[in-house]
């Protein structure tokens, strides 16, 4: 299991060049599809549109809106605030938001139920490393307890332990190619 530098700063650089070199596949798709359709979850559905080098819920956004169920992608308001979720469709018009990432130029505002999230970096307490603008750990702190939250990653991205301070939120699952790790936000570390 791969390790990170204890700085946040060092860290983000060393988790996106490892992310950078895994072989990018659809292989996430089927785990993540089954773990959702597990859930039996109501409501809209919150993704996001790929950045970088990040693993796609495309697939599985797709599928929940054949299913008839609302899906949404987060926008950046400002700096320091939480995400928006807009509504997404696979024909939505997308246009560059902040930092270059791609979102729907209109649709509704949704309040999501289940959110997938990018990561950089996760462990096995369920503790994922962000770009470090802190929008989805503000997100979630409002959302955490009316929302599911699973990150989406290759297994090669998971480290021993993700450099986190006390506005980090851990996550209640994660999906990766060859599976799904749940956590449970109340678990704590030894």
């Amino acid at each position: 299991m791969q390790t990170l530098p204890p700085d946040k700063s060092q860290a983000r650089r060393v988790a996106e060049t490892r992310r950078r070199a895994i072989q990018a596949t659809d292989h996430v798709t089927a785990p993540l599809n089954a773990y959702l359709d597990s859930l039996d979850w109501r409501g809209a559905l919150a993704g996001y549109v790929p950045f970088r080098s990040e693993a796609s819920p495309l697939a599985a956004m797709r599928s929940a809106v054949m299913c008839r169920k609302p899906v949404c992608v987060p926008v950046v308001m400002a700096r320091g605030m939480p995400l928006k979720f807009r509504e997404w469709t696979p024909d939505s018009v997308l246009e560059a938001g902040a930092f270059g990432v791609m979102v729907p130029a209109a649709g509704a505002w949704i309040e999501p139920t289940v959110i997938i999230c990018p990561l950089l970096a996760f462990d096995r307490f369920g503790y994922r490393l962000g770009y470090g603008g802190g929008f989805y750990d503000r997100t979630l702190a409002v959302y955490k307890d009316r929302c599911h939250v699973i990150g989406l990653a290759f297994d090669g991205q998971e480290c021993e332990r993700v450099p986190r301070d006390r506005f980090d939120q851990p996550l209640d699952a994660i999906a990766t190619e060859t599976g799904v790790r749940m956590f449970g936000r109340d678990k704590t570390e030894p």
